[in-house]
């Protein structure tokens, strides 16, 4: 995890939520994680903590499906869980709503998690990112899917300094976990 400013650049970590079922009469917020969400969640976890990529703080939408992204991937980690807050704002937000709620985060975190929709996550990442690693910026443009993880890495006093075009992007990746040999989707 990073600290607070002086201990290196601030990253602010995007991920999708996992892959929802569409059972049919569900409102859409309270739409489920169909299988292999179940399976792909757990692996966003293990990639965020095999790239020390541990939040300090997680942010994330009320919709059910993204907080069963958070519980299995945080169910990955070593020692206690990071605090999350849901919040409301985040459940369809686009950029300058996602934005938002990023800039209310106290300066004492270093590193952020940001879980929930596309299209306003693809299109936040890409808004943010001013620079960035040519083949994960090419894969955002090319697809956000869903347990999408994004590292965005910049240099600033607080979260209120993170505005479009300031961020590195320094890697882009989905995790998926491994089919079970029933075929199960």
């Amino acid at each position: 995890m990073t600290g607070p400013v002086g201990r290196g650049p601030r990253r602010l970590v995007v991920v999708r939520h996992a892959k929802s079922a569409w059972p049919d009469g569900v409102p859409d917020h309270e739409r489920p994680l169909a299988p292999r969400g179940r399976r792909d969640a757990p692996a966003a976890g293990r990639a965020l903590a095999a790239a020390d990529c541990l939040p300090d703080l997680a942010l994330c939408s009320t919709a059910v499906r993204a907080r069963d992204t958070w519980d299995l991937a945080a169910a990955q980690w070593p020692g206690p869980t990071p605090p999350v807050r849901f919040d409301p704002r985040l459940y369809a937000a686009d950029p300058p709503e996602l934005l938002d709620v990023v800039h209310e985060t106290p300066a004492e975190v270093g590193t952020l998690l940001l879980v929930g929709h596309n299209p306003g996550l693809e299109e936040l990442v890409l808004d943010l990112a001013g620079d960035g690693l040519d083949d994960a910026l090419d894969e955002v443009r090319l697809k956000f899917p869903t347990s999408a993880v994004a590292v965005l890495a910049w240099h600033g006093p607080d979260w209120r300094a993170l505005t479009p075009g300031t961020a590195l992007l320094t890697s882009m990746t989905v995790p998926r976990g491994k089919k079970p040999p029933d075929g199960d989707s």
